[in-house]
């Protein structure tokens, strides 16, 4: 498994791509794919089909993609900036993510 600098829930900057500039929540991670998907972000229009029995309409509806991981940088709560992951170790051995520029622990 790679180790990834993106988790489930946090708040990601886009670097490239149709949505370079934005921001969002992270609500799904493939780690064997490398990507994740973001809310609000990378859209992608479906085609669905009517069906009766699951209640679906039908029609071209949006839906997020996956965005590759390397497109992607967290955003640091304390200094609200995109910025690089190191990892550390705390003293109940745990490794946890700190950003590179304020030191605050991004793990709760």
């Amino acid at each position: 498994m790679p180790r990834l600098h993106i988790k489930k829930s946090d708040l990601v900057y886009v670097l490239t791509g149709k949505d370079r500039g934005k921001t969002g929540k992270v609500l799904k991670v493939f780690p064997d794919k490398n990507s994740a998907i973001v809310e609000g972000l990378h859209n992608i229009n479906k085609h669905t089909k009517p069906n009766q029995q699951r209640n679906i309409k039908g029609g071209i509806l949006p839906k997020e993609s996956p965005i590759h991981m390397s497109n992607l940088m967290v955003v640091c709560k304390r200094c609200n900036k995109h910025e690089r992951v190191k990892f550390s170790v705390v003293q109940d051995s745990r490794k946890v993510r700190v950003c590179r520029n304020c030191n605050e622990l991004l793990d709760a």
